[in-house]
């Protein structure tokens, strides 16, 4: 979340971020913040020397009764007792603002970037550049949702049987392609130096706090109220939340992290037939990448992750774009975000299977992740993640991409991890 102090000190910057991001009536959002926080620092001033006058009047007491003026001591401590009535209530009110100006700070999102262009929708993003050549399939080509059914290698029947639509049963060589991907995946990225944790898929509340998945206006979590866990919508929030309140020292940095795990959105609302097939589903497989990294150097880690997640596409030979996005299309705690479409070749349309972000310290500020400089000063560190990659889509292109009338090739790199080369 957003620093009071950064936005004292920059208010109209402030303002103009979220307007770019199409926040509604960023003016009242910041005056109300302002107005809250000199109404804490009011009542923090008031409660300190409530607190103080009631320390000092107690040493008197101690003092009077030590002289054996018993008389006045009694007078002293009905001073006291007010005085400590009045710090209860002033700690009450102090509580109530602290937890107001919290709730408010939680409502707004991250400023963008500088570089973050305007606009309102996906629209409106930026194609910084194109690679690869798009296939030109023969004229019996089929999407992806024909080709699973044809080759029997996913069942979405049996999923909506066993759970519901959105959630495929993968099978055969569609389940050994599932993990060769990730294994895939998972290996790379140790070649690029990130380690690799499993962690839990089910969170408490403190960690989507932390990440800024909580409050979750839109529902889009699955919830289990009764122990009130969250099934994770990526591994980037188990596995950031891992230094939740920490602080790092300079020579721990940067930390980076891979994890595997399954992902479960909602996706409230999503229908049609943009979200047919492998397109949107509320289960799906993703390997994630997470940065932890000193503020100087967020920038440069986070075109490393992004050539990074192009060399995965290069190497699975999918023709992929990166984009730039707008202000408008921005995730909440994000302060600029790169999407990798690759391009259905079937379908004739882009598919997104990876974002990365840069948070900077609008993730680390809820998580209270610090590091100590060179002075020996806390600062709040920035957050990254990339998705590296998200399988369903990954699965569609290369279906789609790579069928032959003699079947479905599939691509080299892959062969080692699946044991075959043709899915027919």
């Amino acid at each position: 979340m957003l620093q009071v102090a950064q936005v004292l000190k920059d208010k109209e910057a402030i303002l103009h971020g979220l307007k770019k991001r199409n926040f509604k009536e960023p003016e009242k959002a910041v005056d109300t913040l302002l107005e809250l926080d000199e109404k804490r620092k009011s009542l923090q001033q008031r409660h300190d020397n409530a607190l103080a006058e009631t320390n000092l009047l107690s040493k008197q007491i101690g003092q009077l009764m030590a002289q054996g003026k018993k008389e006045e001591a009694e007078t002293i401590k009905v001073k006291t007792a007010e005085y400590k009535n009045e710090g209860k209530i002033l700690g009450e009110e102090l509580k109530a603002v602290e937890d107001e100006l919290r709730e408010l700070l939680y409502t707004i999102p991250n400023v963008p970037n500088a570089k973050v262009p305007a606009g309102t929708t996906e629209q409106d993003n930026v194609v910084e550049s194109t690679h690869g050549e798009i296939p030109q399939l023969h004229d019996a080509a089929k999407p992806h949702w024909e080709l699973i059914e044809q080759y029997d290698i996913i069942d979405f029947e049996l999923g909506n049987k066993i759970t519901g639509a959105g959630f495929p049963v993968y099978k055969g060589k569609g389940a050994k392609l599932q993990r060769a991907l990730i294994n895939f995946f998972l290996d790379e990225a140790e070649k690029a130096g990130y380690g690799e944790v499993q962690p839990p898929i089910m969170i408490n509340q403190a960690s989507g706090y932390g990440t800024g998945q909580l409050p979750d206006k839109e529902g889009q979590m699955y919830h289990a109220t009764e122990d009130d866990y969250y099934l994770i919508p990526t591994a980037e929030v188990p596995i950031t939340n891992i230094y939740r309140d920490v602080i790092l020292q300079l020579d721990e940095l940067p930390k980076k992290h891979v994890g595997y795990t399954p992902c479960f959105r909602r996706e409230a609302g999503s229908w049609g037939a943009h979200v047919r097939g492998l397109n949107r589903l509320h289960q799906f497989d993703k390997v994630e990448i997470v940065q932890i990294q000193h503020p100087d150097q967020s920038y440069d880690a986070l075109n490393e992750m992004s050539s990074y997640i192009q060399s995965l596409l290069k190497k699975l030979e999918l023709p992929y774009r990166v984009l730039l996005l707008c202000g408008g299309d921005l995730g909440f705690t994000s302060a600029i975000t790169y999407d990798m479409e690759v391009f259905s070749a079937a379908q004739q349309k882009w598919l997104e299977v990876s974002s990365v972000s840069n948070f900077e310290t609008f993730q680390a500020n809820r998580l209270k992740l610090r590091f100590k400089d060179e002075n020996k000063k806390t600062q709040l560190l920035h957050t990254l993640n990339g998705s590296a990659l998200a399988l369903p889509r990954i699965v569609a292109a290369i279906l789609e991409n790579n069928q032959t009338p003699e079947g479905i090739k599939v691509p080299k790199v892959l062969v080692p991890y699946c044991g075959f080369e043709w899915i027919n």
